[in-house]
């Protein structure tokens, strides 16, 4: 039994092997114009996040650098900012906290849906929306973090409102902090700082 040529067939979306006189040409066009795109913009990817960490793990080790010279060991979790001599030029590398809720989180939706079901009659709309989409989940099926927290904002002194800003405290949590570095540069016009590129992050 002869081996199959694979060079004369694509594979399809199901996994299924077309042959390629079968496909029709606006097909292959699409599939090469997409597979050419991919490697194009792939690899100045993969150069730019190899970048990225590089040039954050170059800043800390020149802030190492600087304490040495008064027998200091800085945090890494410190935010720094470097300018060229000019002032043109600013990196900068700061951390962020991402935050999660524990199961404590359902709760304060039932407490916060139960004060609005009181309220009905009193309450407005707006406040409405504001609790119904800092509850709602984004494509990957996450809350809103910033929204959750903004609700404590809000000056409410119903009992059971505060109950559920406390239920929003306690479950919240720091799950990981990541490492970001920003790359600014100076517009001589304005004399704003204007991002070069957008944010890196590292977890």
């Amino acid at each position: 039994m002869s081996e199959i040529d694979l060079t004369q067939y694509r594979q399809d979306a199901r996994g299924n092997l077309i042959p390629i006189a079968n496909i029709k040409p606006i097909d292959l066009a699409r599939d090469e114009l997409v597979c050419e795109l991919f490697v194009k913009i792939e690899t100045p990817m993969r150069e730019l996040e190899h970048a990225r960490r590089n040039g954050i793990e170059d800043v800390r080790a020149f802030v190492d650098m600087a304490a040495e010279q008064y027998g200091a060991k800085p945090s890494k979790k410190g935010n720094v900012t470097l300018h060229s001599f000019d002032g043109k030029l600013r990196v900068t590398v700061a951390m962020s906290d991402v935050f999660t809720f524990d199961e404590r989180l359902i709760a304060a939706k039932t407490l916060i849906d139960e004060c609005l079901d009181e309220w009905t009659a009193d309450s407005s709309q707006e406040l409405k929306t504001i609790v119904q989409q800092a509850f709602d989940v984004n494509k990957e099926g996450k809350i809103s973090t910033a929204k959750v927290l903004g609700l404590r904002r809000l000056k409410i002194e119903h009992d059971k409102w505060q109950r559920a800003m406390q239920a929003i405290d306690d479950s919240l949590h720091t799950q990981v902090s990541k490492e970001y570095i920003r790359i600014h540069r100076r517009n001589d016009e304005t004399g704003e700082y204007e991002l070069v590129i957008p944010q890196w992050g590292k977890a």
